[in-house]
This record gives structure tokens, sequence and C-alpha cells, in this order.
């Protein structure tokens, strides 16, 4: 007798089930860690493996520059054990993933080309503004005398 699958099998497979419940998992617990520094850090992703022997964390923080990742990172890694003991807990896994935790700088990326975007379109608004000094009223360019 063949096996049914759900419909929903295919289209959002195990691994994708898993990496979204880890992320919830890590970001409940990281709400009640009392180390200042992972208190302002969202995490954005989870990359299990499909054999669950490891999972990629990247994680966020608006308030953090490249020195204090490294000090989050550390702090993360340090509580890794408790992390994946709440995963196990949790997820009623058989195996629990080793976890490890990367900085995801897509967001200050993100803010970086938004900064260069709005200097180019200050630029061309100041090159319209001069181009249209240039001109007499109504728009018009002048008569060449011939």
């Amino acid at each position: 007798m063949a096996r049914r699958q759900s419909p929903n099998h295919r289209r959002y497979p195990r691994t994708a089930r898993l990496n979204e419940l880890i992320r919830e998992i890590l970001a409940d617990e990281l709400t009640t860690a009392d180390d200042d520094r992972v208190a302002m850090i969202t995490i954005t992703e989870v990359r299990c493996e499909p054999d669950m022997r490891r999972a990629q964390v990247f994680f966020s923080s608006m308030v953090a520059d490249d020195d204090q990742e490294a000090d989050i990172v550390a702090a993360l890694s340090e509580s890794r054990h408790r992390l994946q003991t709440a995963i196990g807990r949790q997820a009623r896994m058989k195996r629990t993933p080793e976890l490890t935790f990367i900085a995801d700088d897509t967001a200050r990326t993100a803010a970086r080309i938004e900064d260069i975007l709005a200097v180019i379109a200050d630029e061309r608004v100041d090159e319209e503004l001069t181009e249209g000094a240039e001109r007499p009223l109504g728009g018009a360019l002048p008569a060449e005398d011939s």
C-alpha cells in the first residue's frame, strides 16, 4: 500500500519547515537570555543541512558594528548547548543540529545601497536645478544668432 502524502508536502519541504521551527525556537530562547550582548539581535534565517547534523544561524543587529558582532557570535557560541537543548526539547527531534552563528549583513548592505541611491538622486536634482537656472522663463531655449 502506497503512503499518502499531504498536498503541502512538495511545496514546503521538511528542511524548510525545520529551518523555520528552529528560527522561532531560537528567537524565543534569546528573548529570555540574560546576556546583554544578545539583547538586540534578530534571528534572520536558519539553514539546516538535509542530514540535520549542522545548522547555520544567521542573525542581524542594527546597533552592532564589526567588533560587536564578534562579541555577539562569542556570546551565542557560549550558549550554544543551552540553545540546542531547547531545540531538542521543543521540536522533539531525534537529532539536534549543531549550531554555528553567522552575522547577516543584508540589512547593513541594503542601508548602504539606499544611502548611495539617495546621494545619486540628490545629485540629479541639483543638476536639474542648475540646468533650469540657465534657461529663461517658460523653459524655451535662447535663439541662436547667425
